[in-house]
């Protein structure tokens, strides 16, 4: 009986989950819905982000034709790195390999990929990646750090994870109105 119980509460705590990334879902995409301006569309993402997981501070960065570009996102609290954001580590070559790996990076990933920088500011913070692409083609990612007293965990990218699929499609429309307007 206390199995079958224990059960049915597991059960419940993930249906209950999977209903939370649901509504965060949701409310993520009527909130994007007809937003044709890059800017106007990363900062709502960013805002939805930070309501995830607080104390954050988010970059996105978006493949261009050989570079990137970056749009940063901090909290109020900026971690710095010797007065450098651990955006500025970022090279256009680590950048690319995080884009060629189209997965969920986390700092050792990313070190093996390149990233270079001062080892004990960097061992003060937790940082994941989380890639903004489908069917093998990339976009770019999504950066995503705070100090490590307050590590980064797998629950609460759940919900960033499931809003990339539609995020990766609302980045292309706002590029290619871009475009198309000039």
């Amino acid at each position: 009986m206390d199995m079958l119980c224990n059960d049915l509460i597991a059960a419940q705590r993930d249906f209950i989950k999977k209903l939370n990334t649901i509504s965060f879902t949701a409310n993520f995409y009527e909130a994007i819905a007809g937003t044709a301006d890059l800017g106007s569309l990363l900062h709502t993402t960013a805002k939805f982000i930070k309501d995830e997981i607080p104390d954050a501070n988010i970059t996105f960065f978006l493949r261009q034709q050989d570079t990137f570009e970056s749009h940063l996102f901090q909290n109020d609290h900026s971690i710095t790195l010797e007065n450098l954001n651990l955006e500025n580590c970022f090279t256009p070559e680590l950048v690319n390999n995080i884009c060629k790996s189209n997965k969920i990076c986390t700092l050792d990933d990313m070190f093996a990929m390149g990233l270079q920088g001062n080892l004990s500011a960097i061992n003060k913070i937790s940082a994941l990646t989380v890639p903004l692409g489908q069917r093998g083609s990339s976009l770019g990612f999504i950066l995503i750090y705070r100090p490590s007293e307050n590590e980064l965990i797998a629950e609460e990218l759940s919900n960033i994870s499931a809003i990339t699929r539609g995020l990766f499609s609302a980045i292309q429309s706002c590029q290619m109105f871009s475009h198309s307007a000039d």
